[in-house]
């Protein structure tokens, strides 16, 4: 018989497990000269977040993660590293050499988003129990996503092909 807390338990590792993996392609994001191999490290982030999805028995957001981030807009992004012939390969002038006051101005800038986030949702509790996310269709899920964004959400898609097709125009030969 399986209990509750056993499941807890395997979830628990699981997202262990699956936050390591997602950090070490962060820094990996971050810290790698290639930018193809940047971008491949980003793909493994973003499908960590939907493996995240998928714990929290979101798989519908799972699969919308999966298609928008991993599907389109990387896509796009490796569509516009290759027609705008980028160097492919390690560049070696790719960091600043004042690089350094990038750690403690990020530290400083993640203390007062926390502060900011404690101090304005401290007395804040979330509705509902925990059995009510699930009991919920993905036609209310995709209501609450895409009812009030439709109009940003279709904008974006312009911006992005407006990207693509500036990407084709920079990388054709006259």
């Amino acid at each position: 018989m399986v209990l509750a807390t056993d499941i807890q338990v395997a979830q628990n590792i699981g997202f262990g497990i699956i936050a390591a993996v997602m950090v070490l392609c962060a820094v990996a994001v971050v810290s790698a000269r290639n930018v193809v191999r940047a971008a491949l490290a980003l793909v493994m982030v973003m499908a960590g977040a939907a493996a995240q999805y998928v714990l929290l028995a979101a798989e519908f957001v799972a699969v919308t993660q999966v298609l928008v981030y991993i599907g389109a807009v990387m896509v796009l992004f490796l569509f516009g590293v290759m027609l705008t012939r980028a160097k492919l390969g390690a560049e070696a002038d790719l960091n600043n050499k004042n690089w350094a006051w990038g750690i403690p101005v990020s530290l400083l800038m993640f203390v007062v988003m926390a502060w900011a986030l404690v101090d304005g949702f401290s007395d804040t509790r979330l509705g509902g129990t925990v059995g009510d996310a699930a009991t919920q269709d993905t036609a209310t899920i995709s209501d609450m996503i895409f009812k009030p964004y439709v109009l940003p959400f279709w904008a974006l898609s312009f911006v992005l092909l407006a990207a693509v097709i500036g990407a084709i125009v920079l990388a054709r030969k006259d």
